[in-house]
């Protein structure tokens, strides 16, 4: 059964993230919101270890928080309004939220 995973803590404050990536399923998505988003910016080993996930995880950001931050998008992830947001929580079987 294919899991978005969302995640919205910073990945330099706490281990979800390498928590998260461990857990991956080959058909789940990684959403990175608020303070996650930070895991793209270049140069950073967290950056490094989402471009080597599989290309069958779907990668996204939510585009507001890429631009609170002033981050851009690598071409390995997809940015993705609120609405956007929403059509990927129905479009996995089940969300699961890294508080």
């Amino acid at each position: 059964m294919a899991t978005l995973h969302v995640l919205s803590h910073s990945p330099f404050s706490d281990s979800r993230l390498s928590s998260c990536l461990r857990l991956l399923g080959a058909d789940d998505g990684l959403l990175l919101s608020g303070d996650a988003v930070y895991a793209l910016q270049a140069g950073t080993l967290q950056r490094q270890a989402l471009e080597l996930m599989p290309d069958s995880i779907g990668l996204y950001a939510l585009d507001e928080d890429l631009q609170a931050r002033g981050i851009a998008a690598p071409d390995r992830a997809q940015a993705v309004d609120y609405a956007g947001f929403v059509e990927l929580s129905c479009r996995f079987a089940k969300v699961n939220s890294w508080l």
